[in-house]
């Protein structure tokens, strides 16, 4: 393989001029850039990442804090951080880091102090455990996706509030009025499933309808379980239900099968995501796109490491209502608008 030297004496420039315009640690002009790394593509040259590293003083590396590598939602985001980081030239260093376990806390408190790379992005991050301000501590630029933004960090998130005013007002609008809002009240997902309790609870107040929240795991087999327990109770049974996503509103949907109760004649379910199971189960549900989440993170960080100086960006991303065929009127419903 071709080295700096080859690759300078084929753009008629000297060893210095090739590595400034291959690594963009300083001053070439465009036409002697050009003719450089039109030099290196016809040599097969590729700059190593000490190299780059050496010029630069950065090390072409991301670091990435996921809670859940095995979860449909975080591994789509991972995916989109990859996609866009790779085709920028960047590594990534990625830390699984579980909420409320032993290795979390080694994350913060020992792995992220290396610094060996040169900004960060964490996903899900813990309000309580103030993990955003010891990740502003270590010096690097901080985006977040889901979670908070601090005065120097940028975020981006779902507009989770508004996501579940709208499932809700879908269901309000077939003219459902028992409507339960299943799924979140523990710590799995706490900031998330907190701000759709508040969007759900908010809409219900202002059509002069109480809150009914049934609280579950974030998961499938945690909605399952909690829908069964709810809808076995003849006497008091809700005609609707939100889920705090799709995993927990498909849970709800087998419960009811299982049980005889007809979606969505009897029963109308909609969740939130869009999970890749939600088509299968033709389940209504308020589409996000995590992939862009994760790409829009990696962009506002790498536009971050080019310019130090530029002002942290907030993105509240709105879902969008995808209708299918597990909400419906309810039973004896003279009439209803449908969004």
């Amino acid at each position: 393989m071709a080295g700096i030297a080859e690759v300078a004496r084929v753009a008629g420039v000297s060893k210095a001029t090739a590595s400034r315009a291959i690594t963009g640690s300083g001053y070439v002009s465009h036409a002697t850039r050009t003719r450089v790394l039109e030099a290196a593509s016809a040599l097969g040259y590729a700059p190593s990442t000490s190299a780059v590293s050496l010029a630069t003083g950065r090390t072409q590396n991301v670091g990435v804090i996921i809670p859940y590598v095995d979860r449909w939602f975080f591994a789509e985001v991972l995916e989109g951080i990859q996609d866009s980081l790779l085709r920028e030239g960047y590594d990534l260093t990625l830390y699984d880091a579980r909420p409320g376990t032993p290795g979390r806390k080694r994350v913060f408190e020992d792995f992220l102090a290396r610094k060996t790379f040169d900004g960060l992005i964490a996903i899900g991050l813990e309000p309580d455990d103030h993990e955003l301000d010891r990740l502003v501590a270590i010096g690097r630029p901080v985006v977040s996706v889901v979670g908070e933004a601090g005065p120097t960090t940028s975020l981006v998130t779902l507009d989770d509030q508004h996501a579940a005013r709208r499932a809700t007002e879908h269901l309000l609008e077939l003219g459902h009025t028992r409507i339960a809002f299943l799924g979140g009240g523990g710590a799995d997902g706490a900031h998330v499933d907190h701000d759709r309790l508040l969007g759900y609870h908010a809409t219900m107040r202002e059509a002069g309808l109480a809150p009914w929240h049934l609280p579950s795991p974030v998961t499938l087999p945690g909605g399952y379980a909690a829908a069964a327990d709810l809808l076995g109770d003849v006497r008091a049974r809700p005609t609707g239900i939100v889920g705090t996503c799709d995993e927990v509103a498909i849970g709800a949907v087998i419960a009811a099968r299982r049980l005889g109760i007809s979606v969505p004649s009897s029963l109308s379910v909609v969740g939130i995501d869009n999970h890749e199971y939600a088509e299968m189960f033709s389940l209504t549900t308020l589409e996000q796109r995590p992939q862009e989440q994760g790409s829009k993170a990696a962009e506002l960080l790498l536009a971050q490491l080019r310019s130090p100086g530029a002002a942290p960006v907030q993105l509240h991303l709105q879902a969008t209502l995808i209708m299918r065929n597990s909400t419906a009127p309810p039973l004896g419903a003279a009439s209803a608008s449908v969004s």
